[in-house]
């Protein structure tokens, strides 16, 4: 076999491998939306659930799942720059920083069920919060911040030491140089870990059952006093999000129309999901652009 040969069989492998991803994922995004999409409408989207009767909806766990999220990421994104940043560029080679990576990977590695019952003695009965929103929402920083540290670490060193040397010797401090230059550079890059994370907080559900709970108070969203117990604001109220509703109907729910709940719910959280990383992509190139001037 010659090497023009061989690159056609490898570049043929490779398009194949690509087009079974993306019938596996047209497969299963077909397969929900089918099911799912003759479930959805207005009253769906916006009632409360049903404990026992059928017709109810999904409203409160959508709030609930975005609000989770905003916690998370508030939490999350600063703790991971700022150690990603110091991997990358002030930290020396040494036994140090090979310990930290280590905890990094071996932290990323842990199954969310683990991380779950850390936040249970942790968060939920050390603190005495309870099942809360900010409950879920530590736990799950613990779950993203491994990935948000190396992407943020990656991203940066894949900056061209050159914009780095430029800054530098315009007379730009190190601090400026990397707020000023650095950053807005490997934004696209720490962009791409947000959303993998921010997906990892739509989806997780094995944490939430240990620290948010599985059920919801009444809200009444009139009343945006974050310390109110019926608040929607209020972080120390338990909370059920989307992923955690979709496997608590599927497993214990009594509703006589559960099939339909479960398939509508699945739906909207692969749309949300999908609407969110379109919309995270767009607002971050034109942020690149503003950023950098592009």
């Amino acid at each position: 076999m010659n090497q023009r040969t061989a690159d056609r069989l490898a570049t043929l492998m490779f398009w194949c491998g690509a087009l079974l991803v993306l019938l596996i994922l047209g497969a299963l995004l077909g397969y929900i939306l089918y099911h799912g999409l003759r479930a959805i409408n207005w009253r769906f989207i916006t009632s409360p659930p049903q404990n026992m009767a059928a017709g109810g909806g999904i409203g409160p766990q959508i709030f609930n799942s975005f609000y989770l999220l905003l916690l998370s990421m508030l939490i999350t994104v600063p703790v991971g720059l700022l150690a990603g940043i110091y991997l990358a560029e002030y930290a020396a080679r040494g036994p140090a920083t090979d310990f930290i990576r280590l905890c990094i990977e071996t932290l990323s590695s842990l199954p969310s069920i683990v991380v779950g019952l850390f936040g249970l003695l942790i968060f939920v009965n050390m603190t005495g919060w309870g099942y809360t929103l900010l409950s879920g929402a530590l736990s799950l920083a613990v779950i993203n911040l491994p990935l948000m540290v190396r992407v943020s670490e990656e991203a940066i060193r894949s900056v061209a030491p050159e914009m780095r040397e430029a800054s530098l010797a315009l007379g730009a401090t190190r601090w400026q140089t990397m707020w000023r230059v650095i950053i807005p550079s490997a934004f696209p890059g720490l962009l791409t870990g947000m959303i993998i994370a921010s997906g990892r907080v739509f989806g997780e559900a094995a944490a939430l059952l240990y620290t948010a709970g599985m059920s919801s108070p009444p809200l009444h969203f009139n009343d945006w006093n974050p310390f109110s117990p019926f608040s929607p604001l209020n972080p120390l109220r338990p909370a059920e999000t989307l992923a955690v509703h979709i496997w608590k109907i599927n497993s214990e729910s009594l509703i006589p129309d559960v099939r339909r709940v479960a398939d509508g719910s699945a739906a909207v959280l692969v749309l949300v999901v999908l609407v969110f990383n379109l919309l995270a992509r767009w607002l971050g190139g034109l942020m690149h652009r503003r950023m950098t001037a592009a």
